[in-house]
């Protein structure tokens, strides 16, 4: 059957893409929960069915005749290609600069120094903070396996509550991990809303940060009404808590080493980013106009662009987080690429699965999901950022995976940006925000927590669960007020 003629049905039956997207997910939250099927299979077996489901995909030009499940196929490569070439450098380079700073003992300095800025009295304070800046380019799972001893060796030392150790390092690092690039879900969501990754940086970092400022002392509440003791655990030790609280500061690197691998690619990101806002704004001045006909100005330009990639700031950083750990462990080059093989397996997994709910989210929007959604709310008054920030939690709740939410939210969006009231960042942080919001059992950031930290699953839901909910609604409430009052549109 010619593949035209499938799109017949979309006429008769407007409201299908709705059908599609419930069967879709339906699927997913099956496969993943109830099968225990790996999420990577779950979400392109999703985008499959889709694909089959769809009646209105976008023919192949160069072949009419095409069949709609060959189609089908075709489009969900093309969607997970273009998902994977977006963001595996990124996760790749991030994965190796975690594993540096956590071996070199760059993230023990910068904890220390922010320890010794804050105080022992406000040592839940320096957590926060450290955690805070330190997970910006490492994911939650490895961040919280870095941090979890410490807080319990603070702990041991400061005799604090130790759920409030806890939960700085949890609701720092989750934050980031939904809002900042270089993480699968940021990254994905930048080029699915066509935001400036520069722009997504800084907005995500500082309004995010605001978010955890603003929740904390609702958090010491929480942490307050449900102490969890502290209690020896497989993985740490009280023996092993101990020798890392008696380290000597001169067995780790000096603060400047430490924390490079993580500001140069931000001030890399930054000022490419800062470079082509000012050409594009600048563009008819006359002083830009003088100063472009200067001979050096080309190769600054591209000088700039270059260095201020992605790609290439997060492998600069890769670079000086890695000879930082050969030079203080004083390893051999083998050794070092033997260290290097379990954190890039683990790389390859996060890409294999984001690109497949990459796939997964492109054909949501060729199936017409975005465009029903917009029909659907034309004329309704409803909040577009209120939509995304609710859509992504709904697809949290159900699925668990805060990056599947991001990416699959984000590509259904997309056809309603030019309906945004103010810049499309604002879209971009809502979603952010709704993403990470009601975790239980079905995220494995739950059980990392749980496990590590000791807690039983009623404490962790008492704990963890609400203190994410609450940064969660704090940031959508935040955005809301910023994007009405700063609409930036543009």
């Amino acid at each position: 059957m010619p593949f035209p003629s499938t799109c017949l049905a979309a006429a008769s039956f407007p409201y299908w893409p709705f059908v599609v997207l419930a069967l879709s997910i339906t699927f997913v939250i099956l496969s993943i929960s109830a099968l225990r099927l790996h999420p990577f299979l779950a979400l392109i077996g999703a985008a499959l069915l889709t694909g089959v489901l769809s009646s209105s995909l976008p023919p192949d030009l160069k072949d009419l005749d095409k069949g709609k499940w060959l189609r089908a196929v075709e489009l969900v490569g093309e969607g997970f290609g273009k998902t994977a070439g977006d963001i595996s450098i990124v996760i790749g380079m991030a994965t190796l600069i975690g594993l540096s700073m956590m071996h070199s003992g760059a993230a023990d300095k910068v904890v220390r120094r922010f320890l010794a800025a804050f105080g022992e009295k406000r040592a839940p304070l320096a957590v926060l903070v450290s955690t805070y800046f330190l997970s910006i380019p490492i994911f939650f799972d490895t961040m919280f396996m870095l941090m979890a001893p410490l807080a319990m060796a603070l702990t041991l030392r400061t005799k604090g509550n130790f759920t409030l150790f806890v939960l700085a390092i949890c609701i720092a690092g989750v934050t980031t991990h939904s809002m900042t690039v270089p993480h699968p879900g940021p990254n994905a969501m930048v080029a699915s809303l066509h935001v400036d990754l520069g722009t997504s940086l800084y907005a995500g970092i500082l309004v995010g940060a605001l978010a955890v400022a603003l929740s904390w002392p609702l958090v010491r509440r929480v942490a307050a009404r449900h102490p969890v003791p502290l209690r020896e655990t497989p993985h740490t030790p009280i023996s092993s808590l101990h020798a890392a609280l008696d380290k000597p500061e001169s067995d780790l690197p000096g603060f400047l080493p430490a924390i490079l691998p993580v500001v140069l690619p931000i001030a890399l990101i930054s000022l490419a980013s800062f470079w082509t806002i000012a050409l594009k704004d600048a563009a008819n001045a006359k002083a830009w106009a003088a100063f472009a006909l200067t001979g050096w100005f080309p190769q600054a330009r591209y000088a700039i662009e270059f260095l201020g990639n992605k790609n290439i700031a997060l492998i600069i950083g890769a670079a000086l987080a890695l000879g930082l750990m050969l030079r203080q462990n004083r390893l051999s080059h083998a050794k070092l690429s033997e260290k290097m093989g379990p954190p890039l397996e683990t790389a390859g997994v996060i890409i294999l699965i984001t690109a497949a709910g990459g796939a997964f989210g492109f054909m949501l929007r060729n199936a017409g999901v975005g465009d029903a959604i917009r029909s659907a709310t034309a004329g309704s008054g409803i909040n577009l950022l209120f939509l995304g920030w609710l859509v992504a939690l709904i697809l949290r709740i159900a699925q668990g995976s805060a990056t599947v939410a991001m990416l699959t939210t984000a590509a259904m969006l997309e056809p309603l940006l030019a309906d945004l009231p103010c810049h499309r960042i604002y879209l971009f942080l809502a979603v952010g925000f709704g993403a990470f919001a009601c975790s239980w059992m079905n995220d494995s950031g739950f059980w990392v927590v749980s496990r590590l930290s000791g807690f039983t699953e009623r404490e962790t839901l008492r704990t963890w669960t609400l203190s994410l909910t609450i940064v969660s609604v704090i940031g959508l409430l935040l955005t809301l007020a910023l994007a009405a009052l700063l609409p930036f549109h543009p």
